[in-house]
């Protein structure tokens, strides 16, 4: 009898736990078994791992087959396993040595021919292994490679099938060395503000947006240009820092849709108004991140808002006040950063032309169509803006506005003094920060105080107030909130009706 153990990766939400992939080679009837959790994904590598060592030429054990993976506590999904279990038996029955498997780590699914395909993840695994502080080498697809090469300090090797694996443990052909570190970020290929035509009005909104980090909503009939507006927000907001486009990146990795080409900028979301609350929050059997965890220091764009179902509307609630969702199932909880901004656009009524002699809703027909956003949702909204269609003459103008290059550096300025003084940027004070961080003089005190009593605000809605005032103020370069930061910051603070 003999045992090999190979070590191995799983994936618990953005978090990637060690795996060991225990195969026992015993005497018996001719069997071959998975323990330890497996989905069906990983009960049918038996066939997978039988037909790619036949293949390619080595003698499959007619002898009775245990692979355990641990901890059995753990579910396992996915073909990822592949790799370490047709290893395992090839150790475990003398037909490879077992020596170097102390310093690697495998995943990978193998095709019946023996080829190892790309699998999901792959950048999360190496930081797993990257910030594990046993110094190990992680043995990956080779077309996996580019997005886990995205990690700092962590040593890779690419491999293409199972053939290359076995010439690297025996010596006769070492895999190739994937290099890590820092890769450059991807051009922006976003519109430019300078296609948009008049409204200045919702421009300034989204480049106080872009300062802070704030949430924002659109309101205007169709054809305002509300979302040619919200398409051009990515292109003035900052770069991210590395850690975040790991964050982001690693995302995009274990929902499969990572590519190279968005390396280094910020994610854009724009799921449908159709859209399930799964398919916005996340879930699954095997729970993968949503839209709003795959906008992750990006945008999430929601068009035609009060068109979403009450329960995605309502789902988005807690993300957006702690930057986190929580996906619960009966065997685990999993929890996915969700640090969003949120940008939305609606039609002021079903029809869109609310207040114009075309409009043709009653009274009770824009009260329903309103009330479909909930009062604490409206609380989470920083900016309400009205975007109002523009007039013929300016339409036919040639293109003059600012363009977003310039647009960006006010915005960038204005983020880097809020990083230096508080560490994060104004959209994510805490409320005991608030205080500290948005200073307002006797003037600007006042008129809140007054403003917030009239309009019988709750606390959330103030504080948001203040954060939207401390942004204004520091693209205006001044330390202190005055009067007209806070009755701007009011202004955008304005009822649907």
């Amino acid at each position: 009898m003999s045992l090999a153990v190979v070590r191995s990766r799983a994936l618990l939400g953005l978090h990637a736990p060690e795996v060991r992939v225990e195969t026992h080679v015993g005497n018996g009837l001719p069997a071959f078994h998975i323990v330890g959790l497996p989905e069906a994904e990983v009960r049918e590598s038996r066939d997978r791992v039988r037909a790619a060592l036949l293949h390619a030429g080595f003698d499959f054990p007619n002898r009775r087959l245990t692979v355990n993976l641990a901890p059995a506590d753990l579910p396992k999904e996915s073909g990822r396993f592949d790799l370490p279990i047709a290893l395992g038996i090839l150790c475990a029955s003398g037909q490879l040595p077992s020596a170097p498997l102390d310093e690697l780590e495998f995943v990978g699914e193998l095709s019946l021919t023996g080829t190892i395909r790309p699998i999901r993840g792959a950048l999360a695994m190496a930081l797993a292994v990257a910030s594990d502080p046993r110094p190990r080498t992680l043995v990956l697809p080779a077309a996996s490679g580019a997005e886990a090469a995205r990690v700092d300090g962590v040593r890779l090797l690419g491999a293409a099938d199972l053939m290359g694996v076995v010439a690297h443990f025996l010596g006769n052909s070492p895999l190739e060395r994937i290099e890590s570190g820092v890769c450059p970020p991807a051009p922006a290929t976003d519109g430019d503000f300078s296609d948009v035509k008049g409204q200045a009005g919702a421009k300034r909104a989204l480049e106080i947006a872009a300062a802070g980090a704030h949430n924002l909503l659109m309101v205007g009939p169709p054809g305002a240009g509300k979302s040619l507006l919200a398409q051009r927000l990515p292109g003035i907001l900052p770069p991210p820092q590395r850690d975040e486009a790991l964050e982001t990146a690693a995302l995009a990795s274990l929902a499969g849709s990572f590519t190279a080409a968005d390396w280094g900028r910020r994610p854009f979301r724009a799921p449908h108004h159709g859209a399930s609350a799964a398919a916005i929050v996340g879930g699954g059997a095997q729970p993968r991140p949503g839209e709003a965890s795959l906008a992750h220091h990006g945008v999430l764009f929601l068009d035609e808002l009060p068109e979403f179902s009450r329960a995605v509307l309502e789902a988005l609630r807690e993300p957006l006040e702690t930057g986190r969702i929580g996906v619960a199932r009966a065997a685990r909880q999993v929890e996915f950063p969700a640090r969003f901004q949120l940008v939305a656009a609606m039609n002021p009524c079903p029809c869109g032309h609310l207040g114009d002699a075309r409009c043709r809703c009653t009274a009770e027909q824009v009260r329903r169509y309103q009330g479909r956003l909930s009062g604490p949702l409206l609380d989470r909204i920083d900016l309400l803006v009205r975007v109002q269609p523009v007039d013929e003459a300016t339409l036919m103008r040639r293109a003059d506005g600012e363009p977003s290059a310039a647009i960006a550096r006010r915005v960038s300025v204005a983020r880097e003094r809020q990083l230096s003084r508080q560490g994060r940027p104004n959209a994510h004070l805490a409320a005991p920060d608030i205080d500290r961080q948005c200073t307002l003089d006797d003037a600007a005190g006042a008129l809140l105080r007054r403003v917030a009593s009239e309009q019988h605000w709750s606390s959330r809605a103030l504080h948001r107030v203040q954060r939207v005032a401390r942004t204004i103020a520091d693209l205006a370069g001044e330390p202190a909130i005055g009067a007209p930061h806070v009755a701007e910051a009011v202004g955008y603070r304005r009822a649907l009706g």
